[in-house]
């Protein structure tokens, strides 16, 4: 521990150490929680760019004290997308994932049709939605 139980006379002093513990246990427990947000991007079309944007807005989240859920990194990985029925699925696992995000980030000026199906499920299950830039400013 950083405190120390004397002050700078040398003498005990136990309430001060006390607060002060107190106060850098808090801080700790501040930096230790990182609520989970949900990154909404496109993937189709250009997908080896839409890749490269999802982990730059995974970066940004990262930086900001959140930990990214991006399916769209995530699932491709195993399922594949020109599938329906495994693109399908993949929509669904990334709504099992959105319920535990305590927000939605959208990133982009384009809204693709898996994002919008993303979009309308956190708008009708009321989550907070925020929207961002490419260049992950807020809108």
């Amino acid at each position: 521990m950083s405190i120390d139980k004397f002050n700078s006379e040398s003498y005990y002093d136990p309430t001060a150490y006390e607060a002060l513990s107190a106060i850098e246990k808090e801080e700790k427990a501040l930096r230790a929680f990182r609520p989970i947000v949900y990154i909404c991007s496109p993937f189709s079309g250009d997908v080896e760019g839409n890749v490269k944007a999802a982990q730059r807005y995974s970066r940004f989240a990262v930086d900001k004290c959140f930990i990214p859920i991006a399916p769209h990194l995530l699932f491709p990985q195993f399922l594949n997308d020109d599938i329906p029925a495994e693109r399908q699925l993949g929509l669904f696992f990334g709504n099992a994932l959105m319920s535990k995000c305590t927000e939605v980030w959208v990133f982009g000026s384009t809204i693709s049709a898996g994002m919008s199906a993303e979009i309308k499920r956190a708008k009708w299950k009321n989550y907070r939605l925020r929207y961002f830039t490419e260049n992950c400013e807020e809108v």
